[in-house]
């Protein structure tokens, strides 16, 4: 299905590319998020039309985010979890839970956003996360998992 983007989408494309993807990605995903159009003859002229405001708004989005950014940048956050003799956790530390720490600190940031590349954490110590706060905006935050042992 032909479709034009429109806001950037990554892996896809810039704001107001037409590209072609698979049928369900465009009426599943893509247009019901308002992130593109089916591409008619009145949709291109409608973007056309909106394109100055479209790039504003985006402009805006990009701004706010990199503000977040700013104040996350370098960002600890310490959560406590029980762990065994040798600091292995019972359980794991997962992006939920990060994300309860950081609301707690007073930052707003949805699951999603938040990267662990290996997966959920599972050993006591300092880790190195990403939060993804848009496509183009990413934090660097440490989350240091303190182990509770049991007696």
């Amino acid at each position: 299905m032909q479709i034009i983007l429109m806001e950037k989408v990554v892996n896809l494309g810039q704001m107001g590319d037409v590209v072609k993807v698979k049928n369900g990605y465009a009426r599943n995903f893509l247009i019901p998020q308002g992130k593109a159009k089916r591409v008619t003859e009145a949709a291109v002229a409608e973007f056309e039309a909106k394109r100055a405001e479209l790039e504003k708004a985006q402009a805006e989005i990009l701004a706010a985010a990199q503000a977040r950014a700013a104040k996350l940048e370098g960002l600890m956050v310490q959560i406590s979890q029980k762990a065994g003799m040798d600091g292995k956790l019972f359980g794991s530390v997962t992006n939920v839970d990060i994300m309860d720490a950081l609301k707690a600190q007073g930052f707003e940031v949805e699951k999603a956003m938040i990267r662990m590349p290996e997966g959920p954490l599972k050993q006591v110590g300092d880790h190195p996360l990403i939060v993804a706060l848009h496509s183009d905006v990413l934090a660097h935050i440490t989350v240091s998992v303190l182990g509770e042992t049991t007696s």
